[in-house]
């Protein structure tokens, strides 16, 4: 299994203020992972950003986790 190209997501502060977004264009991150969590597949994203490739999608998951690896975050017991 090949890990996803990152290189795929780009941050430019003219673009969707600054969020991670796909190529460039202005799809971002939060985006596809919000389309995924609510049960879209792939296919359906694709449908709706024709422009996209399955690969984006890939990058868009895996940056994503990647980020959510960088924060700690303290959790306190109730």
């Amino acid at each position: 299994m090949k890990f996803p190209d990152l290189d795929r997501i780009t941050i430019d502060p003219n673009v969707m203020g600054g969020k991670p977004c796909i190529r460039g264009m202005r799809v971002t991150v939060g985006t596809i992972t919000g389309l995924l969590a609510s049960g879209a597949s792939f296919k359906e994203i694709l449908e709706l950003y024709p422009y996209l490739e399955e690969e984006d999608i890939r990058a868009a998951l895996a940056y994503a986790t990647w980020r959510s690896e960088e924060y700690d975050l303290s959790i306190e017991a109730s």
